[in-house]
């Protein structure tokens, strides 16, 4: 499985930004897909996934109410819709992919995401 990320940018606080992680290959064996952010000096930390069958979302405490994850199905596509970003929303983001609930097997190259205050 391959994955592609797209649609990040600079905003300024409060402004809303929308990532893509498109999926190709054996993409029916992908049971969960999620997002993660890694700011400099930070580790990497979870955002948000979304199970590729049933939509059942989870959310990280910090984007909770900010940020929606939503897939489609037909495209082999997840999205991250990002509302009131924060400067501290500032971050390499990385979609990733699992064949089960237990880890993330495929991982996609970053997008950087930057809020200005």
């Amino acid at each position: 499985v391959q994955l592609q990320a797209s649609g990040g940018g600079l905003v300024q606080a409060g402004g809303s930004l929308s990532l893509s992680c498109a999926a190709s290959g054996r993409t029916f064996s992908l049971y969960r897909m999620a997002w993660f952010r890694q700011a400099p000096g930070k580790e990497r930390e979870f955002v948000a996934r979304i199970v590729w069958s049933s939509a059942v979302a989870y959310y990280a405490d910090s984007v909770k109410g900010r940020f929606t994850i939503s897939r489609d199905n037909a495209k082999n596509t997840v999205y991250l819709q990002m509302n009131g970003l924060k400067p501290e929303d500032t971050a390499v983001y990385v979609c990733a992919a699992g064949t089960t609930y237990a880890s993330y097997r495929y991982w996609g190259q970053g997008t950087q995401v930057t809020v200005s205050s």
